[in-house]
Parts: structure tokens; sequence; C-alpha cells
């Protein structure tokens, strides 16, 4: 064990913090994209889409997902959290690495937005958007009720 015991609920309320902090983020971005699709590339509505892409992503989405990281690091090393021969703790690493998969998407379509070179409508992008929830309710059952 790294951390103290007593440490222990201050992680792991740190942890759930950055967690929604970063879910926030990760289906607020796509909605944005949505909006932005519907601008004029080089207008000012679309310069205003691209400051608030930046700030959510820079300010918010980018520094609670290390958090998340950081603090999910810190409570896997108490012992007892969860032991790596349960399919329960594999399945929330796979949906946990499709939520970082998604991220990485998000940065790649926020990149083309900035440049105005948007590759994807609206339709693709709501479709995006319900993609992270799925992940988070396969993550949050996975955890609370690990039924394997």
């Amino acid at each position: 064990m790294l951390i103290p015991q007593y440490l222990y609920n201050w992680i792991l309320s740190l942890h759930i913090i950055s967690v929604i902090a970063f879910m926030a983020g990760i289906m607020y971005l796509p909605r944005l994209f949505i909006y932005h699709t519907e601008t004029d590339p080089k207008s000012k509505e679309s310069e205003r889409f691209k400051l608030m892409e930046k700030r959510l992503l820079k300010q918010i989405v980018n520094p609670s997902l290390i958090l998340s990281v950081f603090f999910g690091l810190l409570l896997s090393s108490y012992p007892g959290v969860f032991d790596l021969s349960e399919k329960w703790v594999w399945i929330k690493i796979i949906a946990f690495i499709g939520l970082v998969f998604m991220h990485g998407l998000f940065v790649k379509n926020y990149k083309n937005f900035q440049i105005d070179k948007n590759l994807h409508s609206a339709r693709y992008f709501r479709r995006c958007n319900e993609i992270p929830f799925i992940f988070m309710i396969i993550i949050v059952i996975m955890v609370v009720v690990k039924p394997f």
C-alpha cells in the first residue's frame, strides 16, 4: 500500500469528483461539435465555438482525465479494492479504454474544427455523443454491482 488507509476516503472522493468532471466534459464536447457543424467556417459563431471547445478540452476534460487516472491508480494500490482475477475489473478497464479512445477521437475532431476542416456531420456527432454514456453505464455497473 502506497498511501495510508486514513486517506482512502479522500482519494476516493477526489477520484469521483474528477470522473464526474471528465464525464461532463466528454459528453458535452460532441454537443458543441454538433452546434459547430451548423455554423459557417470562419464566422463569428464558428470562432466562438472554437474557443468554447478549446476551453472545455484544455481546462476541464484533459486535466480531469489525468486526475481520474492518477487517483484511480492510487486507489488500486489499496489492498482489496479489486482483484485482477475477477472479470468485472477487466470489463471496467476495457470500458475505460473505450472512454480514452473516444477522448482521442474528440481531440482529433477538435483539431479539425480549429483549422476549419471538419469532416463529419451533426448526425455523426449525435451518435458519438451517446458512446461515452454507454461506457459510463458499464463502468458504474461493474464497480458497484460486480456482476462477474
